[in-house]
Parts: structure tokens; sequence; C-alpha cells
């Protein structure tokens, strides 16, 4: 943290204020102060540990007042001194350490590469100001990267953040980011473009270290490669897109790409009411909850399966002919011949569809 920053603020200050102030750091060294005789000097009535019990209220010695300024995990790294310590000391102590905390803050949120990419993932930049701001920090912009989103699904641990980050340790190139109280964000820099094996290997230790550390169950959106930092905020949908998509269509997965989606992402995107009408039209004879659980359990191991009459007969322990009864059973209900390519294809796509109606559901209640 520059002194330069509380300085200027003292500037400011100094002529509204009729009494010394100025900046100590963590050791009572002063950085920063209307005299400038004090700057490099240590004041022997500072304690930090003091501060670090007052809650944000101004602590009082025999010649001044100080209050803490606090970084982002509440330890004391500078403090704000007044001369005196009667209670117009104590009160301007309090307002210039607000003054000097909202200039820290500024400065630190400016210079700092996390909150740089925290901003433009959040839409909270203008795609101009990304390289301008990118020069400033010395980043490099045409690096490829990946967002990773990690989504706490029982007893979310607010320490996730510190277990994640310790597997990423590059903290100039990888960054991981507290989003809310159950997901953490992961921008992940890659060796190259063509970088699966080290994506995953990335994913799994995620899952491995809050699994083992935690107890914690989660599930973690991969997204495409971003070739370059203004296509972070597109990739951190694409991961948000493939945790709410993965939730329908791939239950059973733990860490899911958002590339693999396939049809899943497609019918996601589709109005609820042309979902309906599609189900209509495609089950005119019956509706499709008239296929009862061991039916439907049989046309998912058929799909599994290729199509593939024996294999599928052989894994659900029947015979073959029993099988094909059951498929013309299907046929019947239906109107449509699983054995068929196309009227597998169209009975596939309306099951994804109904699954995702059903979850519409399922979540509004």
């Amino acid at each position: 943290m520059s002194s330069r920053i509380f300085q200027n603020v003292i500037i400011q200050m100094k002529d509204a204020v009729d009494r010394p102030i100025g900046v100590v750091d963590e050791q009572g060294i002063v950085v920063a102060s209307s005299e400038l005789a004090m700057i490099g000097s240590r004041l022997d009535d500072f304690r930090a540990f003091d501060l670090e019990n007052a809650a944000g209220v101004p602590v009082p010695t025999d010649n001044r007042c100080y209050s803490a300024l606090t970084n982002e995990n509440g330890k004391v790294d500078y403090a704000a001194f007044v001369e005196g310590a009667d209670a117009i000391s104590r009160t301007v102590c309090a307002v210039a350490a607000v003054a000097f905390n909202e200039a820290k803050n500024n400065f630190e949120e400016k210079h700092n590469k996390a909150a740089f990419i925290k901003n433009i993932i959040s839409d909270n930049i203008l795609p101009g100001d990304v390289y301008v701001r990118a020069k400033e920090l010395h980043f490099v912009t045409d690096e490829s990267r990946v967002v990773l989103l990690v989504r706490q699904m029982d007893n979310p641990d607010v320490s996730a953040v510190e277990v994640i980050g310790r597997q990423f340790p590059d903290k100039q190139r990888d960054f991981v980011l507290n989003i809310n109280e159950t997901d953490v964000v992961v921008v992940k820099s890659l060796a190259s473009s063509d970088s699966q094996e080290e994506i995953a290997r990335a994913a799994h230790s995620i899952e491995s270290a809050l699994h083992e550390e935690l107890g914690t169950r989660c599930v973690i959106g991969v997204s495409t490669n971003a070739r370059h930092l203004r296509e972070l905020a597109d990739r951190y949908k694409e991961a948000q897109v493939a945790i709410d998509v993965g939730r329908i269509f791939e239950s059973d997965k733990s860490i899911i790409y958002y590339e693999n989606l396939g049809l899943g992402r497609i019918i996601y995107q589709l109005p609820t009411t042309l979902c309906e009408m599609f189900l209509n039209e495609v089950f005119k004879k019956n509706p499709i909850e008239t296929l009862d659980e061991d039916t439907l359990e049989t046309i998912n191991r058929f799909f599994e399966n290729n199509l593939n009459v024996s294999e599928t007969s052989r894994k659900l322990y029947v015979h073959r002919n029993t099988l094909v009864y059951r498929l013309e059973k299907i046929k019947k209900i239906t109107g449509l011949d699983l054995r068929e390519f196309d009227h597998a294809i169209v009975f596939k796509v309306a099951m994804m569809v109904k699954m995702y109606l059903d979850s519409l559901n399922n979540f509004r209640y």
C-alpha cells in the first residue's frame, strides 16, 4: 500500500483539522502525517492489539486517538491517529479513518488483479476499460483461460475459498473468487489451448480437496476456453449453464463440461410453451405419463445400449422376445417404434423435454 494515497487524503483534510493527523502501520511507524517530521518515527503509545478488539471505535491513549484500518481478513494493517484524547479528537479520528479506508479500498481495487477479474466476470466493467486496466495491472490479455464454477451442494462452508485457493498457488495467473455462500469461481490460466487433461485435473483436485478437508459435496461447471480477458464474462455464464443443465440431464455427474451438454443445452434455452406443444404433438395417442416406471427403465436401457435389442435384453436379464414384446407395447401406446432410428431420436428428445419441464415445476414448488 503506497503511503502517498494516505498523504493525499491528509493534504485535503489538513486545512479543516486543527491538530496533527496521520497513519501508522501495524508496527506503529508513521507512514503519512500532516506533520512531515513525524513520518518514519515510531509512536510508542500505539498498540495494535487494542484496536483489534475495539470493533471500529477510536481508542484513546494519553496523547492520541487511534482508529483501525483493517484488511479483508479483519486484521489491522494500518491505523489512523489524531493528536489529543478529547471528544473532538475521537470524532476527527473516526472521520479520518473512514476517509483513509475509502482511499485504501479504492487503491486496492484499482490495483488488485483478483478484483479486476471479478469485475470482468460480473460484467461490472466496460469492454473498453478492460484493455486500460489490464495494461495498468500488467495483465496478459490473450492468454488461454478457463472458468470453473464450484457450487457446494450441502453444508456450505465459508472456508471453501481458502481450501480451493491452496490448489492454485500461482496467485498472479490463477484466481479463486468468492461469489456467495455456496459458489466459488476459479479462473485458471492454461498452458495451451488444448488443455482438457489440465482442466480435468484441476476440477478433480477441487472436488477431492473439498470432500477431504470439509466433507462438502460439490458440483463443478466447466466453461469452454477463453482466448481473451474480455471473454471471461461469457465463460462464467457457460459455467453457470453447465451446472443448471447438468442438474436436469446429468444429475449423476459432479463435473459438468459446457461443451458436452449437447442437446440438453438447446432444450434448456427453449420456451416452455414450445416444449409443451412438442410433447403434445409427439404423444398424440397417449401422454408420456401413460408409461410406467418399469417401461421407462426399459426405454432408458435400450438407449444406453445404442438400440441393440440383444445387448439390452442381456443387461435387463430378460429374454430377447420379452424385450421385443415390451417394445411393441411401447409402440402401441405411443405410436413410436424405438427400433427405428428416427422414432428413437424423437422419443429421446421428448423424454429430455419432459425432464426439463418437470425440473421447472419442481423448482417452482
